[in-house]
């Protein structure tokens, strides 16, 4: 499991949590493969005459996903966006353009509609108040622009079998200090957990048309289970890892 730091301001328990530069800031690269994916096909390749898009990787954390979409997205512009400076320092090492930023009402340092699309990659489950943080998305986003969100799934196919057996879901957090009646041992700091349907009811409430929700796999599934994860991303309703495309109406 891993953890992005919050492109918002987090409260004060949590802003040491954040800059502990042993709290990990980066996320799987299937999942980032995968969304980068989504986006390519929805923004289509740059061609001679059409300018660039601009792509902001709000809660870019230490970079690599955002490193990883830059391939994929060949020709685009990638901006990495996040409150933490020591994740900023990481990012910087593999992204071009790099930009301090709060997911609070005008926090983010873009102006209205400029913005293309936004990954919003495992950094919902982190946040205090999400509706204001995709407010502020959608603010920067230009009508029709893409948002591509991703976020563990509490309904995954484990987590149902862990709560008939009495035990804590995985990607659940009781404490910032250690892990608490779950598998794992490593804290990272989740505050908010969705179902694929909750998700979805969410994204839509907040202005955005839903295109596509699908599953992706989580690469901290012990190694014998993979194969099985891999199956469930068939059903996004089970699969670990939820990735939204939705568009800002």
């Amino acid at each position: 499991m891993t953890a992005h730091a919050p492109a918002h301001a987090p409260a004060p328990g949590l802003r040491d949590f954040y800059e502990d530069p042993a709290v990990p800031v980066a996320s799987g690269e299937v999942r980032s493969r995968l969304q980068a994916r989504m986006l390519a096909r929805a923004l289509g390749p740059v061609r001679p005459g059409r300018a660039p898009a601009t792509v902001l990787d709000v809660g870019c954390g230490d970079g690599s996903a955002a490193a990883v979409a830059t391939r994929i997205l060949d020709g685009h512009r990638i901006v990495g966006v996040d409150w933490s400076q020591d994740a900023l320092r990481r990012a910087a090492l593999r992204l071009p353009g790099v930009v301090r930023g709060e997911l609070s009402d005008g926090g983010l340092p873009f102006a209205s509609g400029s913005a293309d699309a936004v990954l919003f990659s495992e950094v919902v489950e982190h946040l205090v108040n999400p509706d204001s943080a995709l407010d502020e998305l959608r603010r920067v986003l230009r009508p029709g622009g893409h948002l591509m969100l991703s976020t563990p799934n509490l309904a995954a196919w484990y987590n149902r079998a862990l709560l008939l057996g009495g035990v804590q879901p995985v990607f659940s957090e009781v404490s910032l200090r250690r892990v608490h009646g779950r598998p794992g041992s490593q804290v990272v700091g989740h505050l908010r957990l969705f179902t694929a349907r909750a998700l979805r009811e969410f994204v839509t409430a907040s202005g955005f048309e839903v295109v596509r929700l699908q599953g992706a796999p989580f690469h901290g599934v012990p190694r014998p289970l993979r194969p099985l994860d891999r199956l469930a991303c068939q059903v996004p309703s089970v699969a670990s890892i939820l990735l939204v495309h939705a568009r800002r109406r």
